[in-house]
């Protein structure tokens, strides 16, 4: 009753949304719904967005995150703007017409330098679209980028409640100034990702709902969610990753209260589980993101632990990627799949 409820009505009670979270005895019906009306508006196409993680300098010393300031381990690297050009030239030969530049909100990457960088991919491939995540950034810096060409920007708010925020999060951040960037991007015009970590540490089922609640009011045209995976040189090495089922269980009912929009199945979830990005897939999801890194730095951009295909080339990344969605009846298509053209979730 409370899945069909969840389909019709794309909301619950935050009593209901807690007993479905909760309860594995939902689960096959929740799966088998969310991929129902994820094919009603997508078919059983999966779109590839071609990854390129540019740089692992971070300001930042965000308690979860391998690539944090305090992190004396790492060996950083930052990729110059031809080689972010390059990476561009390979996806866009193997079929890529979405490009996602990530990388840790680095200060040697100032405005000018990101919009020259964005203006030439753009330039060079105009049917191409430009997805920056790049982390917090000011409205006029936000400007200058869709200015020079970028369209999409993922920026997962991690927690909507400022308590667990700041149990995330050094005091120098706040959860008010992210989700302030989220609706500045969203004024601007991008379309815009945002998403949490499922089972963060001190994460609780409040939480998760209290999440749910801020992606109905902001309405991002993607949520990117994957379950927390500790990293041994951060203050929560010795935490839990998250629950496999619980992350499943979160990506259709997102699928069911947000169904037109861009849900990716995401390296975490195949870092978690052999077959993660297959069973995200089959839960709801309708995006994966191939790396288009350099080999020599995959390594590097590691966020948490045991991370996969950081040995892989692009090529390999890109038919490993359909062969597995082929495996299980989905179709991997390259074109840009505009959110704007399905995510009016009205």
């Amino acid at each position: 009753m409370l899945v069909q409820k969840l389909r019709q009505q794309r909301d619950l009670t935050d009593q209901e949304f807690r007993e479905l979270l909760c309860c594995e005895n939902n689960d096959e019906d929740l799966k088998q719904n969310a991929d129902a009306v994820r094919r009603e508006h997508y078919g059983n196409k999966v779109y590839l967005r071609g990854l390129i993680e540019f740089t692992n300098y971070c300001k930042n010393n965000c308690y979860y995150c391998g690539i944090r300031r305090a992190n004396q381990k790492i060996s950083r690297y930052r990729l110059t703007q031809e080689e972010i050009f390059s990476c561009c030239e390979e996806g866009y030969a193997l079929g890529f017409r979405t490009f996602v530049l990530q990388g840790g909100e680095d200060p040697y990457f100032t405005d000018d330098y990101i919009c020259q960088i964005v203006s030439k991919i753009h330039n060079q491939f105009p049917d191409c679209a430009i997805t920056l995540s790049i982390g917090e950034k000011s409205y006029e810096s936000y400007l200058a980028y869709f200015q020079a060409g970028a369209e999409r920007y993922l920026l997962r708010h991690e927690t909507a409640d400022p308590v667990h925020y700041g149990k995330l999060h050094p005091a120098e951040m706040s959860c008010t100034n992210r989700q302030k960037c989220l609706f500045d991007l969203k004024k601007i015009g991008y379309q815009v990702g945002a998403g949490i970590m499922v089972g963060s540490p001190f994460q609780t089922l409040e939480n998760i709902i209290a999440d749910l609640r801020f992606l109905q009011k902001l309405q991002p045209q993607m949520i990117g969610i994957g379950p927390f995976l500790p990293h041994q040189d951060t203050p929560f090495r010795d935490e839990s990753a998250g629950d496999l089922k619980l992350t499943l269980r979160l990506l259709s009912i997102l699928r069911l209260m947000f169904p037109k929009v861009l849900l990716p199945a995401t390296t975490a979830l195949g870092t978690l589980h052999p077959m993660g990005r297959e069973l995200g897939l089959k839960a709801g999801a309708n995006v994966i993101m191939p790396n288009l890194s350099p080999t020599s730095v995959r390594k590097k951009y590691m966020l948490y632990d045991n991370k996969i295909c950081t040995g892989e080339e692009s090529a390999q990344c890109r038919s490993c990627t359909e062969r597995r969605a082929a495996g299980i009846g989905y179709e991997v298509v390259t074109d840009r799949g505009d959110a704007k053209d399905f995510c009016k979730n009205s």
